[in-house]
């Protein structure tokens, strides 16, 4: 399984009812979950200007977690922006096989 990182920022709307947004999480796991896709931590972020939580998940391919992003997208209460992660080996793996 690959590894992604999601970023999510709220919309306005999403902003509006941001105190339903514990069970939107817990939803968005949900349905994640039924789609093949892992959530294995969320985290609540600051510093960051365009992005509010995200989580990191895992999947069997890019098309998986892109049918999860559009998903969670399609709501309304969030933007997404999603971002493959390497582990240090797989990246140790990459730059040994540079020529």
């Amino acid at each position: 399984m690959a590894t992604y990182i999601m970023f999510f920022g709220f919309t306005e709307h999403g902003v509006k009812n941001i105190k339903e947004s514990p069970k939107r999480v817990e939803a968005a796991k949900q349905s994640f979950r039924a789609m093949g896709v892992e959530v294995k931590t969320f985290y609540a972020v600051m510093g960051m200007r365009q992005y509010d939580t995200m989580f990191v998940v895992e999947a069997p391919n890019d098309e998986t977690v892109a049918k999860a992003a559009l998903s969670i997208g399609s709501l309304g209460y969030v933007h997404t922006d999603t971002h493959r992660a390497f582990t240090e080996n797989e990246y140790q793996k990459m730059i040994g096989g540079l020529p």
